[in-house]
């Protein structure tokens, strides 16, 4: 197979082509050079947001199919995808889940309604709207059979540059008590960067369509196995307490964003992030590495970069301040005696 990936430098594209190679493809990358290419594809240079930034494309090709991850404004996705079309048989789109109208009512699966307001010839929005716009830009280009839509949700594994995982990954390596927020037994959705590439090259060669919402299956871990993970991998003396969540809440600690991966259990943002229905991507070979391999592979490559991982510019910062965290831990008694891994499901270990 030879495969165009539009980034592919960073996260879920370097995912790809990681996968891609290890299948033996042919893989050229379309970048902005910011970051240096993996070893052993094709290089081409351009900027998608600048005039005729796709020039470096014109004379490519051909190719079997192209995987797109671009989250910004859809016109960039329609441009793309028009110039490609005839070049290329297929165009894979690395969407989101965000694409689901909110707050969720009712379906689970791809069905459900979508957000509204999307245009494949838009300008950048908001996230939902620019995946959903993307989507419309890949459809309107390749049509629904030859364009693959991969709704993807929380998104894992080593390269990450969001800075949910990496940031568990260095608190619990400082040790001590640390705020764990409850229940531990909390199911999480989640996807490995390389399960979601490994799919997506998989259902390429198979020539699906559509789109599949990828993610792994409700409870595949849960809070409690997510955070002894972390505490394995790194080795560290952490103690982790475990917080109530209304607890956490009325501490004015935001879910998701100052405690990543973590949202409390019940409401809409909850069922929207780990409550989808995956049963047509698990139908099509979606497998789903174990957590505890995903955190450690993690881990291993932020110590190869020293410690600190990457982030993107367009994202907020990820983690919860210290001096919040001990003074949550302080109000609940929890200043310096919780008992490693082994904690009761909800509250917290005095």
């Amino acid at each position: 197979m030879r495969l165009l990936v539009l980034g592919g430098t960073e996260f879920v594209g370097r995912a790809v082509v990681e996968s891609a190679l290890r299948r033996g493809w042919e893989v050229t990358v379309f970048h902005r050079g910011r970051h240096a290419a993996p070893p052993g594809v094709r290089s081409l240079h351009g900027d998608r947001t600048a005039d005729d930034g796709l020039a470096a494309l014109a004379g490519g090709g051909p190719w079997d199919a192209v995987v797109d991850t671009w989250s910004a404004a859809p016109r960039a996705v329609r441009e793309a995808a028009r110039l490609l079309r005839g070049r290329t048989a297929r165009y894979a789109y690395v969407s989101s889940r965000s694409v689901y109208a909110y707050p969720p009512a009712g379906r689970r699966d791809e069905d459900a309604p979508l957000v509204e307001g999307a245009a494949a010839d838009a300008g950048q929005t908001e996230y939902a709207r620019d995946k959903r716009g993307g989507e419309l830009a890949a459809v309107e280009a390749f049509g629904a059979d030859d364009s693959l839509l991969v709704r993807a949700g929380l998104i894992l594994g080593p390269y990450e540059n969001v800075g949910r995982l990496p940031w568990w990954l260095t608190r619990i390596a400082r040790g001590g008590p640390v705020l764990a927020p409850g229940p531990r037994d909390l199911p999480l959705q989640y996807i490995d960067a390389r399960d979601l590439a490994d799919w997506t090259l998989g259902a390429v060669e198979r020539g699906l369509g559509g789109p599949y919402n990828l993610v792994s299956p409700p409870g595949h871990t849960t809070m409690g196995a997510f955070l002894a993970a972390c505490a394995e991998a790194t080795g560290a003396d952490a103690r982790l307490c475990w917080i109530d969540p209304q607890v956490v809440v009325d501490a004015g600690i935001e879910p998701w964003v100052e405690l990543p991966v973590w949202v409390p259990p019940g409401g809409d943002l909850y069922e929207a992030l780990h409550h989808a229905d995956v049963s047509r991507a698990l139908a099509t070979g979606l497998v789903c590495r174990p957590v505890g391999e995903t955190v450690a592979d993690t881990w291993a490559w932020l110590r190869e970069l020293g410690g600190t991982a990457p982030q993107r510019p367009d994202r907020t910062g990820k983690g919860l301040d210290p001096e919040v965290e001990a003074a949550v831990l302080a109000a609940a008694g929890c200043g310096g005696g919780c008992s490693r891994h082994h904690l009761p499901t909800g509250g917290f270990a005095p």
